[in-house]
């Protein structure tokens, strides 16, 4: 499983890539392996705003319909198309394949979630 570094990660396998008072969320290369071929993705409309462990939105595969759960309190300002008009995108590169980009309502919740290094212990790795 692959885990890049100068990401933040959730217990529920979803990263974060921050850039100023941003995030760039998207689900770690366990999770899209754990939910097999991607199908469907729903995702929230711009402007939904978020209080962390709210689902962000559901993966369906032929295995499950999965829930994604944002970590973070946000407001979704950009949804990544490209994805939705090509699941699959998300398992062949996870970490390319964001979801939503959000505004960040309190960015030291970032301090709560593991660093690559915690996550690979998270993992077993």
């Amino acid at each position: 499983m692959k885990v890049l570094e100068g990401l933040y990660y959730s217990k529920d396998h979803v990263w974060l890539k921050i850039e100023g008072n941003k995030a760039y969320i998207g689900i770690t290369d366990y999770a899209q392996d754990s939910v097999g071929d991607i199908e469907y993705i729903e995702l929230p409309e711009v402007e939904t705003e978020f209080t962390a462990g709210d689902v962000l939105g559901v993966l369906e595969s032929a295995k499950a319909a999965s829930d994604v759960y944002i970590p973070v309190d946000g407001k979704v300002v950009e949804v990544n198309n490209n994805i939705l008009d090509d699941p699959s995108l998300v398992n062949s590169d996870p970490y390319d394949s964001w979801l939503v980009l959000v505004e960040l309502k309190n960015k030291s919740q970032v301090e709560n979630l593991m660093t690559a290094e915690e996550y690979k212990k998270l993992l077993g790795k």
